[in-house]
């Protein structure tokens, strides 16, 4: 009686050792980088920094009750925080209040750092890995056009097809859409000559799969990885880019609050307001570097090698 006790309550007790390995469920990949990245305190800070300047934009017409574009002469180049007038960044040199402007300039400057950068991931990747599978000519020939782009300064390229557009935040996302495409697409090109040679694609290949599934199926999900790391650091440049071509005359066009437009009409009043002159700028300056903190905090958390 004791012996079959003790038999049975050991195979109880296999059995339920069994049952709960099995019962475990498998972490996903995003769910392992989802708690790597939270654990970086600096990367969730500039996260967090990233979602105060987003929100700010979006909802500017309920965080300030003056309006973008209709100013007061009479308030003309008030300083920072002159909470009296109520004016706490103070105002430009048509009287508009600079916090309003600079809430609603993020709208157009942060979509020109998020489209172009959709864009050129979206057309450099297809680019990138079509070549890299199909190699021969027309993979050689596809490449040597983004070499040729690439070897141009991307800042020179951008205003080299910013002027010849024409001024316009249209044509400026184009501008930097163009410069961007070459890095991506040479990035994705050479991740998959890495892949392409792999068991399972050649499994694939062998298989009969066609080279649109296999560039659907094998290629682009693991080429993805990459391209969204690289990416996610291109967004402050772009905004940089798209700030430079608006200083210059090439990007938004007035009245439209922009950062970059803010900071070529208030030029000429830095020696009587300085601290509101720099404004645009550091609103430029904190969103590229907290967009290039996060990327980097994303790079670490997706590279599996750094656990």
């Amino acid at each position: 009686m004791t012996e079959s006790t003790a038999t049975v309550t050991a195979a109880d007790l296999r059995e339920q050792w069994y049952q709960s390995e099995v019962s475990v469920p498998p972490i996903s990949y995003w769910s392992v980088v989802r708690h790597r990245f939270i654990r970086n305190k600096l990367g969730v800070a500039a996260l967090v920094v990233l979602i105060l300047i987003v929100a700010g934009a979006i909802f500017a017409p309920w965080l300030s009750p003056y309006d973008p574009l209709i100013g007061k002469p009479a308030d003309r180049l008030e300083n920072i925080f002159s909470f009296s007038s109520g004016h706490p960044l103070g105002t430009d040199e048509q009287g508009r209040d600079m916090l309003t402007r600079a809430l609603y300039g993020g709208r157009l400057s942060l979509l020109a750092g998020f489209v172009p950068t959709l864009v050129a991931a979206a057309v450099g990747t297809i680019i990138g890995t079509w070549a890299g599978l199909v190699r021969g000519a027309v993979g050689a020939i596809l490449m040597r056009v983004m070499d040729m782009l690439y070897a141009f300064p991307a800042i020179l390229l951008a205003i080299a097809v910013g002027a010849s557009l024409g001024p316009g935040l249209t044509n400026t996302i184009i501008a930097v859409s163009i410069v961007f495409i070459p890095p991506v697409s040479r990035i994705a090109e050479s991740e998959t000559r890495k892949i392409v040679t792999s068991e399972y694609v050649e499994a694939a290949r062998l298989s009969g799969a066609s080279r649109m599934r296999i560039l659907r199926t094998q290629l682009l999900p693991n080429v993805l990885n990459e391209i969204i790391v690289y990416s996610s650091g291109l967004v402050g440049v772009a905004m940089i880019i798209a700030a430079s071509l608006s200083f210059l005359g090439l990007g938004s066009r007035p009245p439209t609050p922009e950062w970059g437009y803010m900071l070529e009409s208030l030029q000429g009043d830095i020696y009587v307001v300085p601290a509101v002159v720099a404004i645009p700028g550091l609103f430029i300056f904190l969103a590229s570097v907290t967009f290039n903190t996060a990327s980097d905090a994303l790079r670490e958390a997706m590279d599996t090698r750094l656990s």
